[in-house]
């Protein structure tokens, strides 16, 4: 009883700063905020919560918001499934290089997905083009933005990587003796599949489709640049309701439905995740993994591979063969051929317009760069023991609602989480709105969920008889830590950190609203730059974007040549 008492007390000073944080720079602003949209509410509290729920219009906006989510988590299933049974089960040249590939659009801000869709499939994309100079057509051959089509490729581009990663990952080490096993038993190939793989694969599938579930139905900057006037999701009318209409009451409302929406997601999440440490055999990924060798399976890999590249990265590549070539209207219409030129990189140092608020674009990197070291140093002392509290005692019911509750930052409106920060962070000794810090503090809490999922399946994977043998030893707990948790999971830690930092460097909704005009991100100096009208704006921002997504690529590199050779979630 009292070795119990002891643990718990462990387990609560390890919670004390990540619940701290979540209290004082999640909770706080949010309830703020909801307050003050409440009061201004002439009818009463619950005035706009029966105007939301009787209006046919608000209820089309949810429905279409579940709808394209659960269509856009369906179809990153069906790309991710056959890719992570092809990443778990063989190996091939090239592997590491793709596996690192299809990682970049996932930390890439939505600004430069819409950009990299636009130079691939827009008016101007090199596909139209291409067609039109092929067909000779007076008219553009395929309508791409402000389609459902858009928003669904986006939600794929965006999100197959984390069914990649989770399932493959997992997939990748269960030890094939299972279906041996079934095999001799005289089940067939198909009866393997559903009776043995399907049953251990379905955690992993379903926390991975929850949380791509969950990104979609959060998505704002996707439907809003490639979606258009047409489409609108909760984050997005919650958006219109705040900046264009200016109705506080009713934009709240719409966030608690969001806000309850996520909670129920993310319980189920945590629910699932921790399914995933079921006892069971698993196998180091050389031994379950196997050569290429027939040329059935080359051509299949061979034609999945393709595919991939094509839907991940291809409209990356256009994006930056866009920022090296001559945006001429004549391009548009056929009448010219593309030209090669740097002078739109060249240019990102200009400031033609004489602006007050101008700021090269090399500084607005230093300031991304400082953000981001700060993100990553806060993000990583809030998730290292948060991680260590979760894999001490994964399946306590107060664990998986401290799990659930870490990851609600990724399922609120960055428009009503910025406003609150204006609004509650004002006054001693909560100050910050004038501060350097409030934008570190508002990526912390974006990359601090995904810092806990890196680190949690590393911790969960040491021994615990190295800790006991240690304890026995007479090692005191803080020198277990240091000598037996830190350098075992050192690699983790390092791409978790990694990972925050390229999250940091390419947040975009919490900081255009929170912050300061002297000091934009690269990803707000792009948003300026698109919104300007004139052919140099926008080059600029393609090579901007461009810059953005090597240092996006760089991470992901990073990341998979350090990570750890266990079951992790991303």
């Amino acid at each position: 009883m009292i070795f119990k008492s002891h643990k718990w007390i462990a387990v609560g000073l390890l919670w004390l700063a990540p619940v701290l944080f979540l209290l004082l720079f999640y909770f706080y602003p949010l309830v703020s905020i909801f307050r003050l949209s409440f009061e201004r509410s002439l009818e009463g509290l619950f005035a706009p919560f029966l105007e939301a729920l009787s209006s046919p219009i608000i209820w089309r906006i949810i429905g279409f918001t579940f709808w394209q989510a659960a269509l856009s988590t369906l179809l990153t299933l069906i790309l991710g499934l056959p890719g992570a049974y092809l990443f778990a089960h063989y190996s091939f040249r090239g592997k590491s290089l793709l596996h690192a590939l299809t990682g970049i659009p996932f930390l890439m801000p939505t600004l430069v997905v819409a950009a990299a869709f636009n130079a691939m499939l827009g008016p101007g994309g090199w596909v139209n083009i291409g067609l039109k100079q092929l067909l000779g057509l007076d008219t553009l051959p395929i309508r791409f933005g402000n389609t459902l089509t858009a928003i669904l490729m986006a939600h794929v581009f965006f999100n197959t990587t984390i069914v990649l990663r989770m399932v493959g990952d997992f997939w990748s080490h269960l030890d094939p003796r299972l279906g041996q096993a079934a095999q001799m038993l005289g089940a067939n190939r198909w009866q393997t599949i559903r009776r043995v793989v399907a049953p251990v694969l379905s955690p992993a599938i379903a926390a991975a489709a929850l949380l791509v579930f969950m990104f979609d139905f959060t998505s704002f900057g996707v439907i809003l640049i490639l979606g258009g006037p047409r489409f609108a999701t909760l984050e997005v009318e919650i958006y219109y309701q705040t900046v264009s209409f200016f109705n506080l009451p009713l934009a709240a409302v719409l966030s608690v439905i969001q806000l309850a929406c996520t909670l129920g997601l993310t319980l189920v999440y945590a629910r699932l995740t921790s399914r995933l440490t079921i006892p069971l055999t698993l196998k180091s990924s050389k031994v379950t993994q196997r050569e290429l060798t027939s040329p059935r399976s080359r051509l299949g890999a061979g034609l999945y591979v393709t595919a991939l590249l094509v839907l991940l990265i291809l409209p990356l590549v256009s994006l930056a063969v866009h920022s090296v070539t001559r945006l001429d209207s004549r391009l548009t219409l056929g009448d010219a051929s593309p030209e090669f030129t740097l002078d739109y990189y060249r240019e990102l140092g200009v400031n033609r317009r004489e602006s007050a608020f101008y700021v090269p674009p090399y500084t607005a990197i230093g300031i991304s760069l400082g953000y981001a070291f700060a993100t990553t140093v806060l993000a990583l002392a809030l998730g290292f023991p948060a991680a260590l509290a979760l894999s001490r005692n994964a399946g306590s019911s107060i664990n998986r609602g401290l799990d659930a509750l870490l990851m609600l930052p990724l399922g609120t409106s960055a428009v009503t989480l910025g406003l609150g920060f204006i609004v509650a962070l004002d006054e001693p000794p909560l100050d910050l709105r004038a501060s350097w810090l409030l934008v570190p503090l508002a990526h912390t809490l974006v990359a601090f969920p995904f810092v806990v999922r890196n680190l949690t399946p590393a911790l969960r994977s040491i021994k615990p008889r190295m800790r006991q043998a240690a304890a026995v030893l007479g090692a005191p707990p803080g020198s277990v830590l240091r000598y037996i948790d830190l350098p075992m999971v050192g690699r983790a830690i390092l791409v978790a950190g990694i990972f925050a930092f390229t999250i940091s460097m390419g947040e975009f909704g919490a900081t255009s609203l929170i912050s300061r005009p002297e000091y934009p991100t690269v990803p707000v100096v792009i948003y300026r730059l698109i919104s300007r009208p004139g052919e140099f704006n926008y080059g600029q921002a393609l090579a901007l974007s461009t810059i953005l997504m090597l240092v996006a690529g760089a991470g992901m590199f990073v990341i998979d040549k350090f990570r750890i050779g266990e079951i992790g979630e991303f």
